[in-house]
């Protein structure tokens, strides 16, 4: 073996080293539903939560780490579980189940499913600042299936982060999309109660 193929399989070999620790010290996170169940302001109404949008820049595997006014860092070690996107609608579906007190919330269209409302939530924001808050900006809508009603909200809200950790931030990220959630069960609640007049 001459020298040159000594060093190229040497080369070879750290990168797949290098490679390896890399991904062992990945650590991935999740968004939980945070909501506590109600059953006194109930509506059991079945809701389909359409697909989230959210900004470009967050739309990606790794944590986006607001740093600075109009600077942010993307941390290659922290990542999420799953689409970003996916995490946010499967957590305000939960959250939703909870706060109407129905299991009939989903995030996809199923098979003799019909939603007496379908959610569509649009983030502007998702900003990760860590070991101090989590701020999430979602314009949102929910509409009737049969009927006329619509109703638009918009929600800023900023959770304060318990901890300098990822899994702190996730935390954070987690209760600021039930507080959103709240606002959309709220006007779930609002025209479900017109109904039962």
């Amino acid at each position: 073996m001459t020298r040159l193929a000594v060093r190229i399989n040497a080369i070879v070999l750290l990168a797949i080293a290098i490679a390896a620790c890399s991904s062992a010290n990945s650590r991935f996170y999740t968004l939980e539903p945070t909501a506590a169940p109600q059953t006194a302001t109930s509506a059991h109404e079945a809701v389909m939560v359409n697909p989230v949008f959210i900004p470009a820049e967050v739309d990606q595997p790794q944590f986006v780490v607001q740093v600075a006014p109009n600077r942010v860092e993307v941390d290659d070690y922290n990542r999420w579980a799953a689409p970003l996107s996916d995490s946010i609608a499967h957590a305000i579906a939960g959250d939703l189940a909870a706060d109407l007190g129905t299991h009939n919330v989903i995030t996809q269209p199923a098979v003799n499913f019909i939603p007496a409302y379908q959610v569509t939530v649009d983030v502007q924001r998702f900003e990760s600042i860590r070991g101090e808050a989590s701020v999430v900006d979602a314009v949102w809508s929910v509409r009737k299936t049969s009927g006329s009603y619509t109703k638009t909200g918009h929600s800023v809200v900023r959770e304060s982060v318990q901890g300098d950790g990822f899994d702190a931030l996730a935390a954070a990220h987690s209760r600021a999309l039930a507080k959103i959630s709240d606002d959309i069960a709220a006007a779930i609640r609002a025209d479900a109660a017109t109904q039962s007049q």
